[in-house]
């Protein structure tokens, strides 16, 4: 029986069925990708690093005498002016009390420089007898010299003589203040503390602010005893801060004075500039909070930002530094997650159409989201961020969609 028409239609129809059953059954769903686009803009590479405002110039205020520091009469934040702002009052120690075998000796000692005074007033009058005889064998000496009676030799011995006298009256007078001052010396060890008449009007040491500044801290508040040296407070002026951020000695080497740091985290609206000024010449051994032993160093910054627009860090405030080691405009960059390594390379899969191509390139510099494409992608292009390894060179892909 001969084959009518339909019948045929009806076979081309089951074939094409069939047919895109098995598309649809063997077909490869297309891998669901984040895309991003290469740009051409700003590029800067730092090294970043904690750091900490501290005052420039400290002024520490330390007890110039043994004794008691009065209460503070100034608090942290205070302004003071200098030569004017009394800072702190240290008043001197009181001499200690005396037990009964150290009152019997300096009651001695006094007995013993009273007696030692009187003989040196003995002697100092004995001195004066002396040499009012002598005076007078002088000038008789020399009366009868002028007449003729006498011979020279005797006058030159009456001269002598008076000479003698007037050594021996000044050696004695000298003897006297000696003895005066012993005694002196002797009675001040039987003041007692608080007598009356015990001290001169000599009270207190008032210290007076050095320098117009601000009042950073009060080691010494409440009345208390100090020794010589004590620190009482500390000065310093809030408008002349310098930043200091601990670096690792391996990125230190590579910065030289004058390098451009960005300070964030610091609490204003806007970052601030800051200028490295010098890196201290001796490194410290830090351990990490990973218990690695670390070489670290100190560097310094001025900063270079109006001091209006940072009115409000004091000493010792927390920032947040990024030091711009590499700056560049109109440069094409790439984000860090969608390059990976390829036969000793790098390498990215760029999205051509919804299809994944495998595509070398070339990098620059780097920094912590970005690199610098020299070679492999033109602006405009688009990358896969983070590929899986679902994605192969001619994979299908469609970008994801959020929401």
């Amino acid at each position: 029986m001969a084959l009518q028409p339909r019948h045929y239609i009806i076979g081309l129809l089951g074939a094409g069925v069939l047919g895109g059953l098995a598309w649809i059954a063997f077909r490869t769903d297309p891998v669901p990708v984040d895309l991003a686009k290469i740009d051409r803009g700003p590029m800067l590479v730092t090294v970043n690093a904690d750091g900490k405002t501290r005052v420039k110039d400290v002024f520490e205020v330390a007890a110039p005498i043994s004794g008691t520091a009065r209460r503070a009469p100034v608090e942290v934040g205070d302004a003071v002016t200098a030569g004017e702002t009394v800072v702190a009052v240290v008043e001197p120690a009181a001499p200690a009390l005396l037990d009964a075998r150290s009152r019997e000796q300096a009651e001695a000692a006094v007995r013993e420089a009273r007696a030692a005074l009187t003989l040196a007033e003995a002697q100092f009058r004995q001195a004066e007898e002396e040499l009012h005889y002598a005076q007078t064998q002088h000038d008789r000496a020399r009366t009868l010299a002028e007449r003729g009676v006498s011979s020279q030799t005797a006058l030159e011995d009456a001269s002598q003589l008076l000479a003698i006298r007037l050594a021996a009256r000044e050696a004695a007078r000298s003897n006297v203040e000696m003895a005066t001052s012993a005694l002196a010396r002797a009675r001040a060890t039987l003041i007692v503390p608080g007598a009356s008449g015990s001290s001169r009007d000599t009270c207190c040491v008032t210290l007076k602010a050095p320098i117009t500044s601000t009042v950073l801290s009060v080691d010494i508040v409440s009345e208390t005893p100090v020794a010589a040296g004590t620190l009482l407070l500390t000065l310093g002026r809030t408008d002349d801060l310098e930043i200091v951020a601990d670096l690792l000695s391996a990125d230190a080497v590579g910065l030289k004075p004058g390098t451009r740091a960005i300070v964030d985290r610091w609490g204003g609206p806007a970052p601030l500039e800051a200028m490295l000024r010098s890196i201290e010449p001796s490194a410290h051994t830090k351990v990490s909070a990973l218990g690695i032993e670390e070489q670290r160093v100190d560097a310094v910054f001025d900063i270079a930002s109006p001091p209006e627009e940072w009115a409000g860090i004091g000493d010792r405030f927390a920032v947040y530094l990024r030091i711009v080691t590499w700056e560049g405009d109109g440069v094409m960059q790439v984000p860090l997650s969608a390059l990976f390594r390829r036969d000793g390379g790098w390498a990215v899969f760029r999205a051509d159409g919804e299809t994944a191509r495998l595509t070398p390139v070339t990098i620059g510099h780097r920094n912590g989201t970005a690199a610098e494409v020299t070679e492999g992608l033109s602006p405009g292009d688009r990358v896969i961020l983070h590929p899986s390894d679902s994605i192969a060179d001619g994979t299908p892909i469609t970008e994801r969609t959020t929401g």
